[in-house]
C-alpha cells in the first residue's frame, strides 16, 4: 500500500499545522503575566523582542549614555524583588497611603552642589553644552500624522536607533530644560499604540526635551480605570527619575501642529483643545481630558486623579474640579495650535456612577488619589520605544 494516499497527506498536514501552533505559543509565552495583552500573543506576535532590561545598563558604560536612574530598573525590580531584596514572587510593588514628603532623588544627586538636578544624560562634553531652548514657533506649523498601521518591530527598526531603551530620548547638542514623563493609560489598543509611537517620537524629538514614554496597562478583571492607571504611571515614573513635568496622554490622540510644546507651564495645561471628531472646537471650558500637562507640584497639590472612576467618563471633569479647588486654573494653547486627530475606535461603556462620583468628588479629595491607591505591578519591561508596566488595581469600586 502506498504511503502517499490522500488520507495520509491530510493527516500529515494537520499534524504539521498543530505542531506550528504549539511552537508559536511556546515561543511567544511571557513570564507570568497571564490574562493580559502585551504579555500574551497579541503584541508579542509582532514584537519579537524578549529583552528585559540589561541592554540599557550597557549603554552608559563609557560615560556617553544616560545614567542608570532615569533609564534602567535595578536587577531586583526586574526579577520581581522588592527594594530590600526579599523575594516576592508575584508583586513588584504595592502602594498604599504613599508618603510624598520625600520625593525620590536622581541617583546622580545634584549638579555641582546646586539645587538643579542632573540632566538625563551626563555627556563628556557637558561643560561646553548650553541649555536647550524651546523651538521657535515661526519654524513650526501644521503636520500630517502617519496613520499607516505597521507592526511594532517595523516601528522599532525606524525609531530604535534614535532612542535609548525604554522609549527615552534626550537631545545630544544641548542640555534639556524640560524633563517630561509621557504617561499613557492602556488596555486593548494595540493598533493605536503602534500608530501613536510612530508619530509621537519624531514629534517630541524636535522639541529638544528629555522624555520617556510609560505605557501603563491594567490587568483584566475590573472595568478599565484610566485615572488610576495615570496615578500608577506617575508614582512608578518617579521611582526612576525626578521628572519635573508629566503629560497624561490618551493613546488614540495624535498632535497635528508641532508648535504644541510638550512641557509644563506655571499652570496646568489642557493640550487637546481641538479634536477633529469634535469639529476642532472646545466642548466646554472646564474640560481637561485627552491630553493634559501637570508639574509634579500640581499633581501633588490635587492628590492626583480620583481612583473611583471605573469605566468611561468623569475622571477628567473631577480633575478639573480638583484644580479649581487647589486655586489652579487651566491654561491652553490657541485652537489653531492645540489640534489633534483621534484614531477610530469603538465607543467605551459609560461609567453609570460618573455623575454621582463627580458630585461627591470634592468631599473625598483628601482621601481619594495618589495617597490611597493600592496596586500591584506584575511585570515591567523595557522595549525600544516604550517602557511597559502591567498593573493590577487593588482599590475596589465603591458600592454607594
Amino acid at each position: 500500500m502506498s504511503l502517499f494516499t490522500k488520507a495520509n497527506l491530510i493527516r500529515f498536514l494537520a499534524g504539521a499545522i498543530f505542531l506550528l501552533l504549539v511552537l508559536n505559543f511556546v515561543g511567544f509565552r511571557t513570564d507570568g503575566a497571564s490574562g493580559t495583552s502585551l504579555s500574551k500573543l497579541s503584541i508579542r506576535r509582532v514584537h519579537k523582542y524578549a529583552h528585559i532590561y540589561g541592554n540599557a545598563s550597557r549603554e552608559g558604560g563609557g560615560g556617553e549614555g544616560l545614567p542608570a536612574a532615569p533609564l534602567v530598573l535595578s536587577k531586583d525590580r526586574e526579577r520581581g524583588r522588592v527594594p530590600d531584596g526579599s523575594p516576592n514572587s508575584t508583586l513588584t510593588t504595592v502602594i498604599a497611603n504613599a508618603n510624598f514628603t520625600s520625593i525620590p532623588q536622581d541617583l546622580t544627586r545634584f549638579l555641582l552642589g546646586t539645587n538643579k538636578p542632573l540632566p538625563l544624560g551626563q555627556k563628556s562634553t557637558s561643560a561646553l553644552l548650553a541649555n536647550c531652548t524651546d523651538p521657535d514657533p515661526r519654524d513650526g506649523g501644521p503636520i500630517t500624522p502617519n496613520t499607516t498601521l505597521e507592526s511594532l518591530d517595523i516601528i522599532e527598526a525606524e525609531l530604535g536607533p534614535l532612542l535609548r531603551p525604554g522609549g527615552a530620548f534626550e537631545p545630544e547638542n544641548c542640555h534639556a530644560k524640560h524633563h517630561v514623563a509621557i504617561v499613557v493609560p492602556f488596555r486593548d489598543r494595540y493598533a493605536h499604540l503602534s500608530v501613536f509611537l510612530r508619530n509621537i517620537h519624531p514629534f517630541l524629538m524636535k522639541q529638544r526635551i528629555a522624555y520617556r514614554i510609560f505605557i501603563i496597562e491594567q490587568t483584566n478583571g475590573k472595568p478599565f480605570n484610566r485615572a488610576a492607571m495615570m496615578n500608577i504611571g506617575y508614582l512608578e515614573a518617579l521611582k526612576l527619575y525626578q521628572w519635573d513635568c508629566f503629560i497624561f496622554h490618551d493613546v488614540d490622540l495624535l498632535p497635528l501642529d508641532d508648535r504644541n510644546l510638550y512641557n509644563c507651564p506655571r499652570q496646568p495645561r489642557h493640550m487637546s483643545v481641538a479634536i477633529d471628531t469634535l469639529n476642532f472646537r472646545l466642548p466646554y471650558r472646564s474640560i481637561f481630558g485627552g491630553v493634559s500637562a501637570m508639574t509634579r507640584e500640581h499633581f501633588q497639590a490635587v492628590n492626583g486623579f480620583s481612583n473611583s472612576f471605573f469605566g468611561w467618563g468623569g475622571e477628567d471633569d473631577d480633575m478639573s474640579n480638583r484644580l479649581k479647588h487647589a486655586n489652579l486654573f487651566i491654561s491652553r494653547y490657541p485652537v489653531n495650535i492645540a489640534r489633534y486627530k483621534m484614531l477610530k475606535h469603538q465607543k467605551e461603556k459609560a461609567n453609570p456612577k460618573r455623575y454621582e462620583n463627580l458630585q461627591n468628588g470634592m468631599s473625598k479629595i483628601e482621601q481619594d488619589g495618589i495617597n490611597s491607591i493600592k496596586y500591584a505591578i506584575y511585570s515591567i519591561k523595557q522595549f525600544p520605544t516604550f517602557t511597559w508596566y502591567l498593573a493590577e488595581l487593588k482599590n475596589s469600586e465603591r458600592k454607594s
